[in-house]
């Protein structure tokens, strides 16, 4: 992803609460200090969308029994995974500054390519879903090419193709037509879940190898006394995600039958490891890159960007190479839940709602900020709302308030935040 004129490499700040000079790891009082002082300079991160997420377990889980039931849990996730795929895309978009308006019908035209290459050229699902992104891709290609080559604002591009998208489904497949998405494979991400054995070792890996990584920095850093975190502080860090990872797949083990006697249904669903995967693959993109580095900084300051040295240009394309992209697995992942692809395939809220979980998740609507986790955690409390909300039988309407109202406030944390950072000098 790198030219020769991207060579210039965008240098990083020193952490928050170190000096240049002084290279020892503080104490776990002195990063909780740091931690609290960023809070008060606006750096908020994914902290409110946390704490709404928390807000509305409790909330729902006092007024409906069976919102924690593992049953319920699982279709959470399942309800949630095309939302937080979708919103990981938008989150790109938004580090840079821009705007895709065409992300949701992008999916839906993507998961319709995909659809027809299984039913009338039976195509191996892995061979499909390749085509579906491809198609994906060079919808992004030619919008990042039109905003970043002829300057239109890309508000003006995505509209345009909101618009046109919406013909490629009604083309294909016909007004009031459908088209079946029953591939074993693909619409068994929704409907199947890991073997439990499985699930287990994939979660005891996961949690070692964050361990071993966290450790090793950690080791790495201060042999080379280089800045770093309290040792502590690390131990602490390994433990929550140890909890969270262990509690939730102990949660989804369980037998979540309605009638358990008859039969059983357990084990982590198929989205879970597949938002996981592009969770961390992201987040590898955007912190351990070239290209991660040049994205904030485009995203910061695109002309000292392009004067460091930075293809600005090509950043723009490439983030909306990749939102149209995740637009087509997400596209794909909304197909496996319904078990159809039809006209109206992406083009209701579901744009909306991923960047609504994109904002909420802590990512700045003023570019610069961001990270695939917020997408995640975005999501989860966008898909928490309506199915919270469904349990307690309260009409359709109540849910687009709730949201419209939630997302509303994460913007006004937004803009709040990015006042303090602006005020601080951050």
């Amino acid at each position: 992803m790198t030219t020769d004129t991207d060579t210039a490499s965008v240098p990083s700040p020193a952490p928050s609460g170190f000096d240049n000079d002084n290279r020892q790891a503080a104490t776990i009082g002195d990063s909780a200090r740091d931690y609290v002082n960023r809070l008060r300079g606006g750096d908020m991160g994914s902290l409110p969308a946390i704490l709404g997420l928390v807000f509305l377990f409790v909330v729902f889980a006092s007024l409906n029994d069976r919102f924690l039931t593992t049953y319920n849990m699982a279709n959470l996730v399942i309800q949630a995974g095309s939302i937080i795929v979708l919103a990981m895309g938008i989150v790109f978009v938004l580090l840079i500054g821009e705007i895709d308006l065409s992300a949701g019908v992008a999916g839906g035209a993507s998961a319709t390519i995909i659809a027809l290459m299984l039913i009338d050229y039976d195509w191996t699902w892995w061979a499909a879903t390749l085509a579906g992104v491809a198609v994906g891709a060079v919808i992004g290609l030619a919008i990042g090419s039109l905003v970043a080559f002829l300057g239109i604002p890309s508000f003006v591009v995505t509209l345009a193709f909101f618009l046109a998208l919406q013909a490629v489904p009604l083309k294909l497949i016909g007004s009031g037509g459908s088209l079946r998405f029953n591939d074993e494979v693909l619409r068994g991400l929704s409907i199947k879940n890991v073997p439990v054995t499985a699930g287990w070792i994939a979660a005891i890996l996961i949690v070692v190898g964050f361990a071993a990584l966290s450790l090793w920095r950690y080791r790495s850093l201060s042999a080379k006394g280089l800045v770093h975190k309290p040792l502590g502080l690390v131990v602490i860090q390994i433990a929550v995600l140890a909890v969270i990872v262990l509690g939730i797949t102990a949660l989804l083990s369980a037998n979540r039958a309605p009638n358990p006697d008859l039969f059983t249904i357990a084990g982590i669903p198929w989205v879970a490891p597949v938002v996981i995967a592009l969770l961390l693959f992201w987040t590898y993109i955007l912190t351990k890159t070239r290209f991660g580095r040049h994205l904030y900084a485009v995203g910061g300051n695109a002309e000292a960007a392009r004067r460091a040295g930075i293809n600005v240009r090509r950043v723009r394309i490439m983030a909306f190479v990749i939102c149209s992209s995740m637009a087509a697995i997400s596209g794909l992942l909304a197909a496996s839940y319904t078990g159809k692809v039809s006209p109206g395939s992406g083009g209701g809220n579901e744009l909306l709602y991923a960047v609504g979980a994109a904002v909420i998740g802590g990512t700045s609507l003023f570019g610069g900020r961001g990270r695939a986790l917020d997408a995640v955690v975005g999501g989860l409390v966008i898909a928490t709302i309506p199915n919270g909300l469904g349990l307690l039988n309260q009409a359709s309407y109540i849910n687009f308030l709730v949201t419209g109202g939630v997302l509303l406030l994460a913007a006004s944390v937004d803009a709040i935040s990015r006042r303090r950072r602006s005020s601080a000098g951050v």
